[in-house]
């Protein structure tokens, strides 16, 4: 349903401008409307896009996207990193979960800037 290629050029446009997307606007990016069964299935694409850049040694593009109601990624995001990183924060929301992701998207930012 989703084209990995088109997710991830998105992706790398709001890296380069610098800006989050919420799972919303990714989907209406999309030509679709948010829906959980569509969110869901679009959260299983960009886990397979970050783990094809992980491969090729590029920071992750999935923590750009976001829940609107606090600027995080969803609970998914951090279960699925669980294993992959020593210093991903066991709770998901609050201040450690914030200052982690905003820390992975400046990377994310950094790497993109003059890609």
């Amino acid at each position: 349903m989703f084209d990995p290629a088109e997710v991830r050029g998105l992706l790398i446009a709001a890296a380069r401008a610098r800006q989050p997307l919420t799972y919303a606007a990714l989907l209406s990016l999309l030509g679709f409307r948010f829906t959980r069964p569509l969110m869901r299935q679009l959260c299983k694409v960009l886990d397979r896009i970050d783990e094809d850049g992980r491969a090729c040694g590029e920071p992750g593009l999935a923590v750009l996207v976001v829940r609107q109601s606090d600027g995080l990624p969803g609970q998914g995001w951090f279960v699925s990193r669980a294993g992959l990183y020593a210093d991903l924060p066991l709770i998901w929301e609050g201040p450690e979960a914030r200052r982690y992701v905003e820390a992975r998207q400046a990377e994310a930012f950094d790497y993109w800037k003059g890609a």
